[in-house]
C-alpha cells in the first residue's frame, strides 16, 4: 500500500487551531474554605463525557450539549488521516470511562473499534447507521431486506469498508440531522438532568442544518445537472444534495482512497472524461492523494476545468457549519 500525500490548503493552515468548549474545570475553592470565608458560587465542572473519533463529530456534539458536558476528539488535527490513523495509549486513556462515544463507522475510523472494545464502552453511536445508503442502517429498520446479519460479508474489504458505500456521511445534511437526534436522545436518556439543554441545543443545530439545505437548494437551482469528478469520494453527498452529477470513473476514487494503484485502463478513462469535456469541476481530497490524483489535477488545470479541494476532517479554526458553507461556496464559485 502506498503512502498517501497530504495536500492541506494554505488557507486552512493559516487559521489558528480550533478549541472545543466545555473542557474546563471548576476553580479551586480550597483557599476560601481554609480561611473560613463562604465558598464562591462557581459553576460545577461537567461530569458527562463524550468522546468522538474526529473533530467533526466532536464539534457537532459540542453544539448540542454546550458547556454541560466534556467533549473530546481522538483526531483533532487536519494533518491526520483517519483512514491510516493508529490509536495510541493516550487515546485509550481518553476514551476510558466515556459516557458516550461517537464514531463514523463503516470502516472509516476503524481505529476506534479496538479502543471501544478495550474500554468496554457500552454507549456508542455510529453515524453511518443514519445514512439512507448504509445497508442495515436505522433508516432501513422497517425493511426486512436490510439487516446487518443478512448483509453479505464478501462486500467488505479487509478494513471493514463496504464496497460501493461512501462512508463520508458527515457531508450529508440528512444523515447529520438524524445523528443529532440520536445524540440528543441518548444523552437525555443517560443523563436526564441534561435533557432540556440537549433538546434546545439539538433544535438549534437542526435549524442550522435547514439553512445548509436551503443553500444546497440554491446551488441546485443554479447548477442542477453540472458534473463533478471526485478523485476520492469525499464530498459526494454534498454535491448530490446540491443537484450535481457524480461522473467519477468506476474504480478511480476507491483505489485512491484505499492507497492502491489506479489501473492504467481506469486512469485512461478518467483522463478521457476530462478531455471530452464531460467534467465541469474536479474535486480532490486536500489531505491525501497520490500520483494519479496529481495527474488528474494537472490535466484538469491544463484544460481549464476548475479544481477545488475538500477535507476529510474539520479544518483548524473552523466549525462544522462554517466548513460546509465554505465547501458550498467553493462549488458555486467553480461552477459560476
Amino acid at each position: 500500500m502506498r503512502n498517501r500525500r497530504r495536500l492541506i490548503p494554505a488557507a486552512f493552515l493559516a487559521v489558528p487551531a480550533l478549541a472545543l468548549a466545555g473542557c474546563g474545570s471548576a476553580g479551586d475553592q480550597g483557599d476560601d474554605v481554609a480561611s473560613g470565608d463562604a465558598a464562591t458560587d462557581e459553576p460545577t465542572a461537567p461530569t458527562f463525557r463524550i468522546v468522538a473519533s474526529t473533530s467533526v463529530y466532536a464539534d457537532i456534539a459540542q453544539k448540542i450539549v454546550g458547556d454541560a458536558a466534556v467533549v473530546e476528539a481522538i483526531i483533532d488535527s487536519a494533518s491526520l488521516d483517519p483512514h491510516a490513523y493508529e490509536a495510541t495509549a493516550q487515546d485509550q486513556l481518553t476514551i476510558q470511562d466515556a459516557d458516550l462515544v461517537i464514531m463514523n463507522g463503516g470502516g472509516y475510523d476503524v481505529f476506534m473499534e479496538g479502543l471501544i472494545e478495550r474500554a468496554a464502552t457500552a454507549n456508542v453511536i455510529e453515524a453511518v447507521e443514519y445514512s439512507h445508503d448504509y445497508p442495515g442502517g436505522h433508516e432501513h429498520a422497517d425493511d426486512d431486506d436490510h439487516d446487518h446479519d443478512d448483509h453479505d460479508h464478501d462486500d467488505h474489504d479487509d478494513h471493514g469498508h463496504i464496497h460501493g458505500f461512501n462512508e463520508h456521511v458527515w457531508y450529508d445534511p440528512h444523515t447529520i440531522e438524524h445523528l443529532v437526534e440520536a445524540i440528543r436522545d441518548t444523552v437525555a436518556d443517560l443523563e436526564p438532568e441534561l435533557a432540556e439543554i440537549v433538546v434546545d441545543g439539538a433544535d438549534e443545530v437542526i435549524a442550522n442544518i435547514a439553512s445548509l439545505e436551503d443553500r444546497l437548494s440554491s446551488l441546485e437551482d443554479a447548477h442542477a445537472g453540472a458534473t463533478v469528478f471526485f478523485t476520492e469520494p469525499v464530498g459526494g453527498y454534498l454535491a448530490e444534495a446540491g443537484g450535481l452529477i457524480d461522473v467519477t470513473v468506476d474504480g478511480f476514487a476507491e483505489a485512491v482512497e484505499h492507497g492502491q494503484d489506479v489501473s492504467p485502463a481506469v486512469l485512461l478513462a478518467a483522463l478521457t472524461a476530462l478531455e471530452e469535456d464531460d467534467v465541469d469541476v474536479l474535486v480532490a481530497n486536500a489531505q491525501t492523494g497520490g500520483s494519479e490524483t496529481e495527474r488528474m489535477i494537472t490535466e484538469a488545470e491544463s484544460l481549464g476545468i476548475p479544481v477545488i479541494e475538500f477535507t476529510e476532517t474539520l479544518p483548524d479554526g473552523l466549525e462544522y457549519f462554517g466548513w460546509m458553507d465554505a465547501n458550498i461556496d467553493a462549488l458555486m464559485d467553480a461552477l459560476g
